[in-house]
């Protein structure tokens, strides 16, 4: 839930402090990686692939070809 849509002050006002933590968090991820995170649609595939190195979108298509 974004920070405009809570219901009530407090809504607010914890959705601003997760805000805030999340972005300290990515800070250190991106300086112990040496690099920025991905962003946007680049992020969600990256956070999507599994042990084995495979996104779900991957995953699908091929459980998709295996059933036809």
């Amino acid at each position: 839930m974004g920070v405009e849509q809570a219901p009530t002050k407090k809504g607010k006002e914890s959705a601003k402090g997760l805000r805030r933590s999340a972005a300290q968090e990515e800070k250190k991820v991106e300086a112990r990686k040496g690099s920025e995170l991905a962003k946007g649609a680049e992020r969600f595939e990256e956070r999507s692939k599994s042990s084995d190195g495979k996104s779900a979108g991957a995953k699908q298509q091929t459980k998709k070809t295996k059933s036809v």
